[in-house]
């Protein structure tokens, strides 16, 4: 995706009268969503829709485990002569998202384990269900390194729980003297900082980032505090690491995304209150590309907005409805983007994850593609 701004963003405040309501709470309008292109007859969503340029094309869904592990003959064919269905290990209230080489961790809050979907293996295993100090309790944010290590914001333990990449814990970090109501983690490419956030609340003044070292679980220092001017938040949510090692936090009571220098020092903010696009509503999580752009999530659009380095809009994607599909959201929360820019946005409402591909990266391209299954040997 270019750092620039698309022609349709230039008019479409001008037909916001005109679509759909975002949110009750505000009576506001949601942009009208891109239209489906038919191509060899095929229906597939792109977006943005025409006479735009396309960017991204709606992949798939999951839902559970039966999207993701094949069907072997033999148990479809059992289940064919016995009317049973297929088993399937599906999402509960899925929270937070974060892929690894064709793998996709969830958070889920009600079943208080990882869920992993490995694709390229046809797989499905579970993070944080062994007793012990691995032992998950609310799992809400997660991140992974390049290493393929995972970092989980625990809001039972109100600790960060770290695994390696096959799911074996690793170690904790932090605890409860640190944290009021913690929400997200954030960890840099290295695997060498972590930065946490305390969504803070009513009673509470912890409203801030902090940040550990990320391999021996030294607290180093806190970014921002509880208010509303330059550098202080009201309920952060989120951090994505950007270009340069900048920081860009949701500062969820404040609609608005503040961005810092590596060290925590303020730079800028972008977005406000409102219902126009570029607006936020309820934003949520963030995510960023390596071209360095910025993906935030906002529960009460529906949604979730593209925008450069620099804060400009470049476009949406998605739709608030009652009615489940594809880039259709009722309450949505976790967003990831992985090492080919695909992204995995999480809707709580549907128990879902709908992926979206680069228009210019081939269905066949990537992590995120089955790898050919060995062949059975033929029976003597």
């Amino acid at each position: 995706m270019k750092n620039t701004r698309p022609a349709r963003f230039t008019s479409a405040t001008t037909l916001l009268c005109a679509c759909a309501a975002v949110a009750a709470m505000l009576s506001a309008c949601a942009p009208v969503s891109p239209t489906g292109e038919r191509k060899a007859g095929e229906s597939r969503l792109i977006y943005p829709g025409p006479p735009d340029d396309p960017r991204f094309v709606f992949e798939r869904t999951i839902r559970g485990s039966a999207d993701v592990v094949p069907d072997e003959e033999e148990s479809a064919l059992r289940r064919a002569l016995t009317g049973q269905s297929r088993t399937t290990e599906a999402l509960g209230k899925p929270y937070a998202v974060a892929a690894y080489h064709g793998r996709i961790f969830v958070s889920d809050s009600a079943e208080r384990f990882i869920k992993v979907f490995d694709v390229p293996r046809g797989k499905y295993y579970k993070v944080g269900t062994e007793d012990g100090d691995g032992l998950l309790t609310k799992p809400l944010g997660l991140d992974i390194d390049d290493a393929g290590t995972l970092y989980v914001a625990d809001a039972g333990a109100k600790a960060v729980i770290v695994f390696d990449r096959d799911g074996k814990f690793l170690r904790k970090i932090a605890g409860p003297k640190f944290f009021d109501r913690l929400s997200s983690v954030t960890v840099d490419p290295a695997g060498e900082r972590l930065y946490v956030v305390d969504i803070g609340g009513v009673a509470s003044e912890q409203h801030h980032v902090r940040v550990f070292d990320a391999r021996n679980g030294n607290h180093l220092y806190d970014v921002g505090k509880r208010g509303s001017g330059p550098g202080e938040f009201n309920l952060p949510r989120d951090v994505a690491i950007g270009k340069n090692g900048q920081l860009y936090v949701v500062d969820g009571g404040n609609f608005r995304v503040q961005v810092f220098d590596k060290d925590g020092k303020y730079l800028q903010s972008f977005g406000t209150v409102g219902k126009q696009l570029g607006n936020f509503a309820r934003p949520k999580e963030i995510a960023s590309d390596r071209e360095g752009n910025i993906y935030v999530a906002d529960a009460a659009f529906g949604n979730f907005q593209i925008f450069n380095a620099e804060g400009e809009l470049l476009m949406f994607i998605g739709d608030r409805s009652e009615q489940e599909g594809p880039g259709k959201y009722m309450l949505p929360s976790g967003i990831a983007v992985d090492e080919d820019g695909r992204i995995y946005f999480v809707d709580q409402w549907f128990r879902k994850i709908d992926v979206f591909r680069p228009y210019a990266l081939k269905p066949d391209a990537g992590f995120l593609v089955p790898q050919p299954r060995p062949a059975k040997p033929a029976a003597k």
